[in-house]
């Protein structure tokens, strides 16, 4: 699936994703900047939280609560190696039957079986973004 979207757009964005996925687990890629973050305050508002989804950049990962579930939204620019990861815990947020939101996942790649899907998103000069779902 692709998508081209303005931010005004992302709530309807978000809706459309959730639609479309085959799991809980989301892998964002793209550039700093590109709104993975703003794409993940619309998805967690949109699964039902009354939480204020804000970017995790200092805490690594925000839990929030969606009624019946659970989401963590996690950025990992700051992670160094897949040690610090394994040291907060990862697998264990990857095991659990919640939603897991993931900004710069390349760093945890290899812990990652193929039950997950892949947000690419791509900014362009005029302000659009492409979004791919894989």
């Amino acid at each position: 699936m692709e998508i081209i979207y303005n931010l005004e757009n992302v709530d309807k964005v978000a809706q459309e994703l959730i639609n479309n996925l085959k799991t809980k687990t989301l892998l964002l890629i793209g550039d700093m900047g590109v709104g993975k973050t703003t794409l993940i305050k619309a998805l967690i508002k949109k699964l039902g939280s009354q939480d204020e989804a804000n970017s995790p950049t200092f805490s690594i990962v925000n839990e929030y609560d969606l009624g019946d579930d659970r989401a963590y939204h996690f950025d990992l620019y700051r992670i160094n190696d897949i040690e610090e990861a394994y040291n907060f815990g990862i697998e264990d947020y990857l095991d659990s039957d919640n939603w897991v939101l993931i900004e710069w996942p390349e760093i945890i790649e290899p812990l990652l079986e193929n039950n997950y899907n892949v947000i690419q998103i791509e900014l362009y000069k005029d302000n659009t973004r492409k979004l791919v779902l894989k």
